[in-house]
């Protein structure tokens, strides 16, 4: 009698997981982006490197390229992902949601409550939502720095409670800085959607209509007064993924396929792509005011402060009514170095920022705040949790 093993199927590893299990070496070049940006600002090559960002090419500049187009793949990423651990992964089940979703949401609340604080009242108050996001690259990548002593659990619960996150932002940009509607690309548009849900509805596998006509959809969004990385994840909803309860999950969906396409684009060109453009800020020369300007105060205490209450407050919470487990195997200040690290918002931060600051005011106050309360996120949340993880698990 054959005793050998039996092979075991193991659902594969999403784009998204993989970023997990390799370490989040996306972050870490996120991280290498950042800091270039800022030497470069900040060096005779300053002068340079804005008329460079400021290139026309068309009918837009290299930095709305960037932001306006490279970045509507990158939301696009984002929606496969939200539709995919929505309906097959970490999210599959309303118990699962329970504890991600409710972090997500104080943890978004506080931190426009904190900013709201310094700048209500006043123009500046359509910043709000700029410290209410979470970089999950950039949080991923100091986790990785601290290997294998962080629970997995942990690196699932933050990278659900970002997802949520993501999805938060999403509807903010949509229904917040939309600028000045066009009806007749916005009634486009929904005939595009039409298009995309009858194609999906066929059964249609193959990834080029979806493609053709995501790239028709960006277009009529751009022009439509909606800001144009919508349209990603619009058209991410459609691409078809085939839910697979209990079973190895079907790699072959167009859904798999995409995800895993685009994810190495994103993750080692797009995003750090976008950090370069986007994180320069000069400080030679910087006024003290503008380390005290109420924009520069909002971001950084509401990435800083109001992330980590938000996500650990209802986290406790949630756990002590009996709403959710606390993941397994974390102790309580090992997920208060995660409610830390999610104070991290860079790259969606930075994003908000120039939508709601679009006339180029308050930017040097806004990547100031956002680089700052980062930092601050970041430098303690490691600091905290490679103290935690030496202690074993808490009571």
């Amino acid at each position: 009698m054959d005793a050998s093993p039996r092979p075991v199927l193991r659902r594969p590893l999403s784009a998204f997981r993989g970023l997990i299990a390799s370490e989040s070496a996306g972050g870490l070049v996120l991280m290498a982006a950042a800091a270039a940006a800022l030497a470069v600002a900040n060096s005779p090559l300053a002068e340079a490197y804005d008329h460079l960002l400021h290139i026309p090419i068309g009918p837009m500049s290299l930095l709305h390229w960037v932001n306006d187009g490279l970045m509507v793949v990158f939301f696009l990423l984002v929606g496969l992902e939200i539709k995919r651990e929505a309906l097959d992964g970490q999210l599959r089940t309303w118990p699962a949601r329970v504890l991600p979703g409710l972090a997500a949401g104080a943890g978004m609340a506080l931190p426009a409550l904190v900013y709201l604080a310094f700048n209500a009242g006043q123009v500046t108050a359509r910043g709000w939502a700029i410290p209410t996001a979470t970089d999950i690259a950039f949080a991923l990548g100091v986790l990785a720095l601290l290997g294998p002593r962080v629970p997995v659990s942990l690196k699932i619960f933050l990278s659900a409670v970002a997802i949520v996150d993501d999805l938060g932002a999403v509807v903010v940009i949509a229904l917040f800085y939309a600028g000045q509607i066009d009806a007749v690309m916005l009634g486009s548009a929904a005939g595009l959607l039409a298009l995309l849900f009858a194609l999906n509805r066929l059964g249609v596998r193959a990834l080029m209509p979806y493609l053709l006509a995501g790239l028709v959809l960006w277009f009529v969004v751009l022009r439509s007064g909606i800001h144009a990385t919508v349209a990603g994840v619009l058209l991410a909803l459609f691409v078809p993924i085939r839910p697979s309860p209990g079973r190895p999950e079907d790699e072959t969906s167009p859904l798999h396929r995409l995800e895993h396409a685009l994810h190495p684009w994103v993750a080692f060109l797009i995003v750090p792509v976008f950090g370069f453009a986007n994180a320069g800020v000069t400080l030679v020369g910087l006024p003290p005011s503008a380390l005290v300007d109420p924009v520069t105060l909002g971001v950084v205490l509401g990435l800083f402060l109001g992330k980590q209450a938000g996500i650990f407050l209802s986290v406790r919470l949630a756990v002590a009514a009996g709403f959710a487990a606390r993941p397994a195997g974390a102790s309580w200040p090992q997920i208060y170095g995660v409610a830390l690290l999610c104070g991290i918002g860079f790259t969606m931060s930075l994003f908000i920022g120039a939508l709601a600051f679009a006339d180029g005011l308050h930017g040097t106050e806004t990547k100031l705040g956002v680089l700052g309360g980062s930092l601050l996120s970041g430098l303690f949340g490691a600091v905290l949790l490679a103290r935690a993880s030496g202690r074993g698990r808490a009571t």
